[in-house]
């Protein structure tokens, strides 16, 4: 069965998609921006501050479905300039201090909303 999930602790999704979505064990977050949640502005900041707040609405959409970044097994990173992989790695990397998650990164023309990184995300237990 499929379950779609929403929580108000990360950015409404700013298209025809959810979240996430749940089914047969397996949590499929949907790409998320840096996007801060209180003021649906992309936050200040460069790469680092932005992967930050990337990786707290991915954190929020997970702990909404009972799941933890432990549970995560496969990371998708879009970056809009790969001069800003080592930074993002090193803030990306706090979030998986044990067992990362199996994950690509791709240079990329333009994210929405002008954003520096997004990250998709799939977890399961």
């Amino acid at each position: 069965m499929k379950t779609v999930i929403f929580t108000d602790k990360a950015p409404k999704a700013i298209g025809p998609y959810s979240q996430a979505i749940e089914i047969n064990g397996m949590l499929f977050v949907s790409g998320q921006i840096p996007i801060d949640p209180a003021t649906s502005k992309i936050v200040d900041g460069g790469i680092k501050e932005q992967t930050e707040q990337v990786m707290k609405n991915i954190g929020a959409i997970l702990a909404e479905a009972g799941y933890s970044f432990a549970d995560v097994v496969k990371s998708t990173c879009l970056l809009s300039d790969m001069d800003n992989f080592a930074a993002m790695n090193e803030v990306y990397g706090k979030y998986y201090p044990e067992s990362s998650p199996a994950r690509a990164a791709y240079g990329v023309v333009k994210l929405p909303l002008g954003a520096l990184i997004e990250i998709e995300t799939i977890a399961g237990r």
